[in-house]
């Protein structure tokens, strides 16, 4: 008798969460229809049906079945999810004021203290912090010589730090994440840090983690049922633990420039915001308060810093995988840079194939494959369905960059995806690493100078080798969730 009592409490509590999943979506089919997608359950939407380390190819798969704009449940949230190159450029681009608010996302709504910042920011707030950032960005030299320096000497800092390995296997991820790291370090903090710092060491694990934190099945997890991970304990509260860590850090860095500032003098990010909170002392309802600087800082740290340290340790498994491709750039570098100066930012305009490899490699990772989720600001009909005000929105940058109306060869490291007839680097509207549209990020500047100065400074100076066959080099993700991550390898650096 307890058996079916238990049974029947479990068959209501069912039968409940099943009646308000479909009152839901019959209130949000009211003024039009959703798209397509399949069946959810009640409270647990969808998420049975997505495989948990790599939920962006389940979700690709779904776009085959019901087309390239589907509607999905995280839970019991809808989310319109959006595939394909023209599709996404429909959205991102010519529908860029609808398409271009920040969307549902619990892990980053929480580490931003609920949507401050840079990247989880919405509105006015978002407006006035973004033009900030990217005015103070240019003016501490983003697209200008003086951040192409402070990329040439940190790129010869790390190829004076293979010296010492002396050609023996190592593991890159520290090293591409210190020289990286050092460069947006210079812009944000005023200074770079020493590569044997431990605290510097101690961060960028921290950053690390939280990367990984992301792209795992418990950060996964987090996103879809937030309310019930958010009262468990488990992996996922390890992010919350070295976020602090990193915020911490860098408020103790904001109190120290504040210490010391000079407003008639500012020497980096973090004065001129400092500079701009005083501005604005007395604005009611002012962006520019402390915890806009601590949040829009750990953006700027740590965007400029793992991202492109993790496309770079990937390019550099790619290169491993074919040696072809490397000998050919190194031949080009040769001809173009020689062995006596430092490659430059007008070399790239010289060094098509490289150019192209380059590219390629962004193409290839697919860093962040689902994209930071969008949210529409108004009621909008979109291919023909309804989309209301506030629904979150996944424009599947993985969709576009193996897309084969755009790419010949999607699921193939190509270079000659870039590289037209006459042996000449052509662009490709397929491309879209940094995203697109209204939230295309802000560094994609620092981080395309960052990529080309890295990777032809390490090819000039040396030649890879791995200590295991190349034929056992796995080029598929370790994981594959927020971002794509490369498994552990080790690379030996050979002096030319």
């Amino acid at each position: 008798m307890e058996i079916l009592g238990a049974t029947a409490v479990l068959l209501v509590i069912c039968a409940f969460f099943l009646l308000l999943n479909t009152i839901q979506v019959i209130r949000r089919q009211g003024k039009g229809k959703l798209p397509p997608g399949p069946t959810p359950l009640p409270f647990l939407g969808n998420f049975l049906q997505l495989r948990g380390e790599e939920v962006f190819k389940s979700l690709l798969e779904f776009g085959k079945k019901y087309g390239p704009v589907y509607t999905i449940h995280l839970g019991m949230e809808p989310v319109v999810v959006l595939c394909s190159f023209d599709i996404v450029k429909e959205a991102l681009n010519d529908n860029g004021d609808e398409f271009g608010a920040r969307g549902h996302m619990p892990l980053l709504e929480k580490i931003s203290h609920g949507g401050h910042g840079v990247v989880a920011s919405n509105g006015e707030r978002w407006k006035q912090l973004r033009r900030f950032s990217l005015m103070t960005l240019r003016n501490f030299g983003m697209g200008k010589r003086s951040i192409e320096e402070r990329i040439q000497e940190e790129a010869h800092f790390l190829t004076n730090e293979f010296k010492y390995t002396k050609g023996q296997p190592v593991d890159p991820t520290f090293y591409f994440s210190k020289a990286v790291s050092n460069v947006i370090c210079s812009v944000v903090f005023g200074d770079r840090f020493e590569y044997e710092d431990t605290e510097f060491l101690r961060l960028l694990g921290l950053l690390n983690q939280v990367f990984r934190g992301f792209s795992s099945v418990w950060g996964q997890l987090y996103n879809i049922f937030p309310k019930v991970m958010g009262k468990l304990p488990g992996p996922h509260n390890m992010i919350f633990k070295s976020v602090n860590s990193l915020q911490e850090f860098i408020m103790q860095r904001i109190n120290m420039h504040q210490e010391t500032l000079d407003p008639s003098s500012p020497r980096d990010f973090i004065d001129c915001f400092l500079i701009k909170m005083q501005q604005e002392k007395d604005v009611p309802q002012t962006e520019f308060h402390m915890q806009g600087a601590l949040n829009t800082t750990f953006d700027m740290f740590g965007a400029g810093t793992e991202t492109v340290s993790t496309t770079l340790r990937y390019g550099l498994l790619i290169l491993l995988k074919h040696p072809d491709i490397e000998e050919r750039i190194q031949k080009e570098i040769d001809s173009v840079i020689g062995r006596n100066r430092a490659p430059c930012i007008e070399d790239r305009s010289r060094m098509p194939y490289t150019d192209a490899v380059i590219h390629e490699i962004q193409r290839f990772v697919d860093i962040i494959p689902m994209g930071i989720p969008h949210k529409v600001t108004r009621d909008i009909q979109f291919q023909g369905y309804f989309i209301p005000k506030g629904t979150t929105v996944y424009p599947m940058l993985s969709s576009v960059l193996h897309d084969p109306k755009q790419f010949k060869y999607p699921d193939i490291f190509n270079p000659g995806h870039f590289i037209d007839e006459n042996g000449k680097f052509c662009k490709n509207d397929g491309f879209m690493p940094f995203s697109s549209g209204k939230r295309i990020c802000v560094g994609e500047g620092l981080a395309r100078m960052e990529l080309f100065l890295f990777i032809t400074t390490i090819l000039q100076n040396y030649t890879l080798r791995s200590p295991v066959d190349t034929e056992d080099l796995d080029l598929t993700p370790e994981l594959s969730g927020f971002g794509n991550i490369p498994r552990p390898y080790k690379l030996c650096f050979i002096p030319r």
